[in-house]
This record gives C-alpha cells, structure tokens and sequence, in this order.
C-alpha cells in the first residue's frame, strides 16, 4: 500500500544486470541490495526512477526527438494512420479522442501492441488482432522504435526478476505461463502547451491525462527533460510531481502486479498535466503478462499477507480489451 511519500525514490540497477542471468542472483550482495530499494520502493510509492539500466541516453533522446516530429506534422498527415476499432485500436488519436474515466484527455497519441496475429487467442483477443500502424514520416519513425521497444522489452524483464525476488519468489516467478511471452503496450504522447496571453500563461484547466493506474506488471516512462508534469497521488491524496532526469526512465507498477502481490505492491494513481507553454512529449513503455494469463495472487505473497488470497483470477487480456474498449471515443 502507498504511503505518505513526497518524493520518488531514484535506483540504480546496475548491479542487478549484472546478475540478471546467473540463476543464483538472488544470492549476490548487489543484487540484494538493489532488491531491497525495489522492494521500499514498490511498497511506498509504486514508482520510483532507474538508471544504470544500459539503454543508450541518445537513443532515449532520439526516440523523444521524433516523437516531436511526427506530432509537428499536419493533422492530414497523422490521420493517414487514424486509429479504429477495425484497426485493432492501433494508430493515431487526435487530441480528445482518449477518454480517462469519462473525460476527454487533452493528448494526442499513437497507441501500439504487441501484434496478434488472426485467431491466436480466440474470442478473446479478437478485438485487439492488427498490426501496427507505423507512420511513414519522419521515414525511420519504424525501425527506431521497433529497436526501441525491444531494448525496453529486454530491461523490463530483467527488472521484473529483480521484483520477484523482493515478493520472496524466484526471480523467474514472471516468467513461463505468467509472463514468458510478455504483451506489451506502447502509447507515444504528445501533450499541448498552455496558451500566452500578454507575457502571461493562461492555465485552461486541462488534464493532459487523467487519474488513472496502470493495467500490467511495469511501466516505463520515457519524458521530456525539460517539463515537469506527471503527478503521483500518495496516500493522503496528494499528488507529489516526478520531475524528469536526463537517462532515467520513470518506473510504476500496473494493476497486474497488485493482483499477483496480494496487495503487497499497489498501483498508484497517476495523471499529466501539462502546465508549460511548451509542448511536451511521453513514450511509456507497459511490459505486461501473457495476453491470455490467468493472473491470481502468488502463493508466497498471500502466505505474507495472512493466509488469505485478496482478490480473484483475472485475464489480462480481458482486463486489457475492457479498458482499451471504452477509452476512446471517435467525435
């Protein structure tokens, strides 16, 4: 559960790579110590910041880079890629188009998925089969973030081996049936700036992203260095900001990982608002369980919570279409 933090704890996972591979990591004094600060971390406040995590600072900024570029495009030239439903809510979102609990999001977004390939998971991937719809301006808008994608596909694993062993479980405990063939979510943002009037900032009062938690197991968040505007709530509802650092990526846990921890590690509230006159821009990264994972608490997390399991089974993949299906509206 999230306590009364003012401010998101910084964690250098160098020493946990390290080890990533050695099954016996676990026993390493490095990696313990950088499971101790996962495990305050996720139990304070559901997100904290990483560095040393070996993802090239120029590509982090390369990705933000044409995320700028695409969004400085015309609107005729982003809606050659519109998201539908027929698309497999895959594309691009015009600024209001996402919906958080029933209000318009002042962004704009490409919203990408680990594609599903026809019939793969039935019924229940139906919605969500596609491909994803890549721009073809700027023209290495594709391969930069496919290559992107893969290198936080990697760390984020890696990570999620260092949770486990703060749980009390293996490192490989969200590996195999839970997360051996992870899903996963990108959605690249673009947020307005606030309007100028006479040398003055006009705030207009608009949620860039409303209060929201996230649905899979990690998060990483990828900003701009030079605005401040993600909010985390803590536990006496006030929201403490998360300040960008140049290199370090933004982590928080999703609703999936409060499912498997019994409550343990809780999903935070989150939101975006984007007071700078200066537009601003987001790719988060969502590393999630199998689609068709049936998530349940763990056995060693309820044994430490009292015996009791807190909550039922849960599909992912149906907790994923269930969000995905009522968070956008085409005006």
């Amino acid at each position: 559960m999230a306590t009364d933090f003012k401010s998101i704890p910084i964690i250098d996972i160098s020493l946990l790579l390290a080890k990533c591979d050695d099954p016996k990591m676990g026993e390493d004094p490095g990696v313990c110590r950088v499971v101790k600060q996962l495990d305050q971390a996720c139990r304070e406040a559901g997100f904290f910041y990483v560095k040393g995590h070996g993802i090239p600072e120029s590509l982090i900024n390369e990705v933000k880079h044409i995320t700028h570029e695409f969004f400085d495009l015309t609107y005729e030239e982003k809606l050659k890629i519109k998201m539908t439903p027929a698309a497999g809510y895959r594309g691009y979102q015009r600024i209001g188009e996402n919906v958080t609990k029933g209000i318009p999001d002042i962004h704009e977004a490409i919203d990408c998925y680990k594609e599903i390939k026809q019939e793969m998971y039935g019924s229940l991937g139906k919605p969500m089969e596609g491909c994803n719809q890549w721009p073809l301006n700027p023209p290495n808008f594709k391969s930069l973030m496919e290559e992107y994608i893969s290198l936080c596909t990697d760390l984020s694993r890696n990570i999620m081996r260092g949770i486990a062993l703060a749980l009390g479980g293996s490192p490989y405990e969200f590996e195999g049936e839970r997360a051996g063939d992870p899903f996963w979510v990108v959605r690249i943002i673009g947020y307005p700036g606030v309007s100028i009037a006479n040398g003055q900032v006009q705030p207009e009062n608009d949620i860039g992203c409303g209060a929201h938690t996230d649905y899979g197991l990690l998060t990483l968040v990828n900003q701009d260095d030079d605005i401040t505007a993600l909010q985390v709530r803590n536990l006496s509802g006030e929201w403490i900001f998360a300040p960008p650092i140049p290199g370090a990526f933004v982590c928080n846990i999703g609703d999936m990982l409060k499912l498997f921890s019994n409550g343990l590690y809780e999903s935070t509230l989150h939101r975006v608002i984007n007071n700078s006159p200066k537009y601003r821009v987001c790719v988060a990264y969502f590393y999630e369980t199998n689609f068709d994972a049936a998530v349940e608490p763990l056995d060693i997390c309820v044994q430490r919570t009292g015996g009791t399991a807190k909550f039922g089974k849960a599909v992912y993949g149906q907790h994923l279409v269930s969000k995905v299906t009522t968070n956008f509206v085409n005006p």
